[in-house]
This record gives C-alpha cells, sequence and structure tokens, in this order.
C-alpha cells in the first residue's frame, strides 16, 4: 500500500470543507403550518461511535463531524439490541422485544391490537411518512404503516405544505461490505484500532480498515442526504436525528449486548426556530450526558411533534412537549442469533455495565453462519483452536460466567470482570437489581423457550400472554432461572424440586440449572432427568436430553436417540423445537452420531414457520454435516 492510497484525515476534512461546512445554513422557510417540524432521520449499519466527532482519530467522516457542530451529541446512546431486526423493532413499536415476544431475529410475532407502529400515528397527525427503505420487523406489521417504504421513498412526494417524517438508511457500511474482497483501502491498516479481545493479525487488521473505509463512504452519503434537503431550502424547518442501528459489525460488537455492540453515535439538530421543543440540554454543538435507547425514539418522535406517547410505550421522550426527566439506567438484550440460542441481558449506568448470562453452559462465539463469514471470525477461531491466544483473546470461545461488570471509564473494551472485586460490589448490587425490576416491569417473556412462547400465546399474543400472570407467572420462572444460572452451591436440591413444578417453564429452568452443573448435577438427579424425557413438553424433554447425553453413560445416551430423533423434524413438531433439538444433537457431537443419517434425509420445512425460521433449521441440518464448525 502507498501513501497516495491512505485518507489523510486532515487533508480530506480540509478537501470537504465547502460541502460539509455549509450544510446547515440558513434555508427558506417552507409553506404549511410554521408549528410542525419535519423531521429527518438519517441512519446508518453495523456502526458505532466510530466518528471523529466521538473522538475517534482513524476516523474520516467530515460531514457528520460537521454536522455535530450544528448540532448535539448524546455521549451515551444505545441501540438496546446488538443486531439490526431486533433493534429496528425496538424502535417501530417503541415497546421492548422481549417484552412483545420478538427478541429472536426474525420471529415476525404479531403485535396487541391496541398497539400501533409510530408511523401510524403520525400519519393519523397529518405527516407523510417515508422508509428509504429498510424495515427488517420482527414483528408483523398491523396495517399500513408507510406512506412509501421503499427505494422510491423521499419527503419530496408529499402533498403541498405537508409535513414530513423521512427515514434514509445507508446500507453501505453493513457486516456484508467490511469483509468484501478485493477491496483497495484507504486507511492504513497499521494504524487500525484493535481492541483488547481481538487477536492482532493482518485479518483482523484488514477488516477493521476496511470497516473505516466503508464508515468513510457512509459518511459522503449522509452529507448527500443533508446537502439535498439545504437545497430544497428545508434546514431551518426540519429536525434532523443521526445515529448508528448498533455496534459495528465486527464481532462480539454485532450480535452482543456488550457496551461495544450497543453503543451508538445520535446527534440530534434542531432549528432555531423549533428550539423550543429541542432537549432541555440542547446546546449547538454540545454534548448531552443523558442516557437515552432506541426505546427512547417512538416516543420522543410523538413528544416532538406535540403527540403524548401512548402508556404502553416503555421508553421515555428525550425532548418535545412531553419530555421525560433522565433515566438512571439503559437497558439491552440478546436471544436468539440466527440459528443459535442464547440468553443474554445488559444494563449500564454512566460509568458500569452489568451482562447477566442466563445460558453460561454456551460459549460466546456459538457457530453462526453469518458470522463466520467475516475473515476474523475464521482466524480467530483458528488461532483459538492452536492455542495461540491471550487470555482477553481466549473467553470469546469458551463458557461464559453467569455475570460481567466492566468499568468503561477504565476498560473501554470490556476486558477485565470486576464481579469479585471487593470495592465494585454496590454497583454491582445496583444494577442487578436494576435490571430484575426491569425484567419484572416490562414482562419479559423471553424466561420462556421460544417454542413455549408460541405455544402458550396461541389465540392471543405473546405480549398479552406475558402479561397475564396465570398464564405466565414470570417471578417464580425468573426465581428458577436465576437458582438454575448463577451456579450458587447446595441448590440441586431446589432444581430437583424444580424438575417436579407444575409449570412446564420451571421444569425447564430446573433441567437447564443440573445440565450447567454436568456431572455433578446429573449424578444425583438422573432418576428425574430420565423421567424428564417424557415430559408433556417438547423443551424440557430436550434439555433433560442434553444433560444426560452430555455427561451421562451408554444406558442415558440408549435413552436420549430416539427423544431428540423424534424432536428434530420440523414439519412434525415445528420449526421452533427442531432449532432447539438440533443444537441439542450438535452439542452431543459424535455422541448423536447415530442420528445423522435421519437428520440428512428428514423434511426441513415446518409450513406454519413464519420468518426465516426454515431457513435456519436448514443451515442447522447442514452445520451437523461438518462436525468442526459446531
Amino acid at each position: 500500500m502507498n501513501s497516495g492510497q491512505l485518507l489523510s484525515r486532515r487533508g480530506f476534512l480540509r478537501a470537504s470543507a465547502v460541502v460539509a461546512g455549509g450544510l446547515l445554513s440558513t434555508g427558506s422557510v417552507r409553506a404549511g403550518d410554521p408549528k410542525r417540524p419535519n423531521i429527518l432521520w438519517i441512519t446508518c449499519e453495523d456502526t458505532g461511535p466510530e466518528l471523529g466527532c466521538y473522538g475517534d482519530e482513524y476516523a474520516v467522516t467530515p460531514n457528520l463531524d460537521a454536522f455535530a457542530g450544528h448540532a448535539m451529541r448524546y455521549r451515551v446512546a444505545w441501540s438496546t439490541a446488538p443486531v439490526c431486526a431486533p433493534a429496528r423493532t425496538t424502535i417501530i413499536s417503541g415497546v421492548y422485544p422481549p417484552s412483545t415476544g420478538a427478541e429472536h431475529m426474525r420471529s415476525e410475532v404479531k403485535m396487541p391490537s391496541f398497539m400501533r407502529m409510530y408511523p401510524q400515528i403520525l400519519r393519523e397527525a397529518g405527516y407523510y411518512c417515508t422508509n428509504n427503505s429498510k424495515e427488517d420487523y420482527n414483528l408483523t406489521k398491523p396495517g399500513k404503516v408507510w406512506d412509501e417504504s421503499s427505494r422510491k421513498g423521499h419527503w419530496k412526494n408529499r402533498a403541498a405544505g405537508q409535513p414530513f417524517f423521512s427515514i434514509f438508511n445507508i446500507t453501505v457500511s453493513h457486516e456484508s461490505q467490511l469483509r468484501k474482497r478485493p477491496h483497495t483501502l484507504k486507511h492504513d491498516m497499521a494504524k487500525a484500532p484493535i481492541p483488547a479481545y481481538h487477536p492482532d493479525t493482518p485479518e483482523v487488521r484488514h477488516d477493521w480498515a476496511q470497516f473505516y473505509d466503508k464508515v468513510t463512504e457512509m459518511d459522503t452519503q449522509a452529507g448527500a442526504r443533508l446537502k439535498e434537503l439545504k437545497e430544497a431550502g428545508l434546514m431551518e424547518d426540519t429536525i434532523i436525528v443521526f445515529y448508528g442501528d448498533h455496534g459495528s459489525g465486527m464481532p462480539r460488537s454485532k450480535r452482543w449486548p456488550y457496551n461495544s455492540g450497543l453503543h451508538v453515535a445520535m446527534m440530534v439538530y434542531a432549528p432555531e426556530k423549533f428550539k423550543h421543543l429541542a432537549p432541555k440540554e440542547y446546546k449547538t454543538g454540545g454534548v448531552s450526558d443523558r442516557l437515552v435507547g432506541f426505546i427512547d425514539l417512538a416516543p420522543t418522535l410523538l413528544s416532538t411533534v406535540g403527540i403524548k406517547p401512548p402508556d404502553w410505550m416503555q421508553g421515555h421522550a428525550a425532548m418535545g412537549q412531553y419530555e421525560t426527566p433522565p433515566q438512571p439506567h439503559l437497558f439491552g438484550f440478546r436471544g436468539r442469533m440466527d440459528e443459535r440460542y442464547d440468553l443474554v441481558r445488559s444494563v449500564r449506568n454512566q460509568r458500569y455495565i452489568y451482562i447477566r448470562h442466563y445460558m453460561p453452559h454456551l460459549i460466546y462465539g456459538q457457530y453462526i453462519n453469518y458470522m463466520f463469514q467475516t475473515p476474523t471470525t475464521q482466524v480467530w477461531k483458528k488461532l483459538y483452536d492452536e492455542g495461540k491466544l491471550n487470555a482477553a483473546q481466549r473467553r470469546f470461545w469458551e463458557r461464559k460466567p453467569p455475570e460481567e461488570l466492566y468499568d468503561l471509564q477504565t476498560d473501554p473494551d470490556e476486558v477485565n470482570n470486576l464481579v469479585d472485586s471487593a470495592e465494585h460490589q454496590a454497583v454491582l448490587k445496583e444494577l442487578r437489581q436494576a435490571l430484575r425490576k426491569q425484567i419484572l416491569r416490562i414482562r419479559d417473556v423471553g424466561f420462556l423457550s421460544e417454542a413455549e412462547q408460541h405455544r402458550r400465546a396461541a389465540g392471543t399474543t405473546m405480549y398479552e400472554m406475558g402479561h397475564d400472570p396465570d398464564k405466565y407467572p414470570l417471578e417464580k420462572i425468573l426465581d428458577m432461572a436465576d437458582i438454575a444460572t448463577l451456579m450458587k452451591p447446595r441448590t440441586l436440591p431446589k432444581l430437583r424440586e424444580g424438575l417436579q413444578d407444575g409449570d412446564c417453564a420451571v421444569r425447564y429452568w430446573a433441567a437447564m440449572g443440573i445440565l450447567m452443573r454436568g456431572k455433578r448435577g446429573l449424578r444425583r438427579s438422573r432418576k428425574l432427568l430420565r423421567a424428564a424425557l417424557k415430559d408433556e413438553s417438547p423443551t424440557v424433554r430436550i434439555i433433560a436430553a442434553r444433560a444426560l447425553g452430555e455427561y451421562g453413560n451408554k444406558a442415558d445416551l440408549k435413552l436420549v436417540l430416539p427423544v431428540l430423533e423424534e424432536l428434530a423434524p420440523p414439519d412434525k413438531n415445528g420449526a421452533y423445537v427442531s432449532m432447539l433439538a438440533l443444537n441439542t444433537i450438535a452439542a452431543l457431537g459424535e455422541k448423536a452420531a447415530p442420528l445423522m443419517d435421519t437428520i440428512r434425509t428428514m423434511e426441513t420445512k415446518d409450513p406454519k414457520a413464519v420468518g426465516r425460521a426454515n431457513g435456519y433449521v436448514s443451515r442447522l441440518v447442514n452445520s451437523l454435516a461438518k462436525p468442526n464448525e459446531n
């Protein structure tokens, strides 16, 4: 690579000054109601705060840096979910996906009839609403949502004098783009910032440098959208928000509810005539310390145009007529990522982040087909297998602890777990309590297996099922999940008792707790686990089968294999039971070899499945033919 191929940040900024510096100059006032602002959202994919205006010296982002000089930056904004579909689901509904049952990738569940997506509320108020162009919601749209949602979606197509709300989503920085080859780097990969958890290899450096190249391309496109608005004379009539949709597309950022996966850039610009609608702390070129998340965007938008956010929205308006006081915490989550199950919840305050793993028996870096297409993922796993990584780098390929606590001020890469630090017990207690309160407040249905969510919600929605204490006794289930996963001593008797509870969700967590304790858990629970192989709940049967299959003897395995063989076909049991069974078969490895002929020849489609569930079943079946990928 020669010097001519490298981007000089200072030179690029100078060259772009004419374009970027004039974006926010005063434009003409449009016709129409002067009290109703237009609103423009510019979003980009798979990009955290890797912008010059956020202090990233490696980033070349002159247009957004210029925008920041006229806008207000949020120091801490969270995407709520670390991957696109559930993050967008949070925004479009104003409700946490774990509350609606929409936390799992491409799950497409129904909203209650009393809920609407926020563009529907805006359209009823007279706004012309366009989305250009990605939707990617885990919720089924309840009727017509947008006036236009396509690459043709544009504010310029509105009626004369009609206020608009428009989104332009920039895709050039998506995960799929940072690994496209061939690519001639413009950023010097020798200077690429490598986080402590990644190995420092040419592949990793290339991926990070290419990511920053794509961020620069994104910045150019964002600048073009701002310029277009200015040239139309609409800058002084339009409130503008810019944000990324979650952390970078690099592994352990994307898909992980660490700060690295949830922290995004978010900036808001309010023209002079609408400064009364801006956040109370608004200052041109300033920074806000208010904690904001994607959960807050819908209520904030409604508040900005003078609509009181409905009570069922779970976020807090950060500006406008109904602005609320700042909140002390932000919350994040992780559910099923494509074909692999997991359950993680996280919470942060201004300085610390707490991560709670409810499936600590699984490694962080479960094989996900899409994630493994990135060269960084491949070389990272290869070096782990070769024993060439340090402790911080190894962790991603090993089992998770039940809890993690990080000081983001002194440890921004989140590698020094403070859970056992005596001086941090007070903040640990604070964040534990905040998370439990949140789970109970939103009626988090993620403590049911995905298959059980669908079974209990039959005839209604997951949100309504979750808010019915008879159908979903959450506190009792959560208590058993805590007993199962915190791995405290002398809790096996409670787990064995839980295996005989009348609620199959409690039995599920009891079985999970025994599984997590390995041979120690199985030793005194074999009889109960064998009985659980005949449980009326398929998910209880599968978890019992995994515990017996992984840690039991040949006699146990002889009982386990027929259960998994019966539950694996999606056309007979549904895609969600099938995915859980196939993940268990993958975990058993060679022990499940007698099932391979059945797996390879079985029907892989559930005729009732929605979204991409059948595709995930097929991925699992294909990966079972490649044991090194499980």
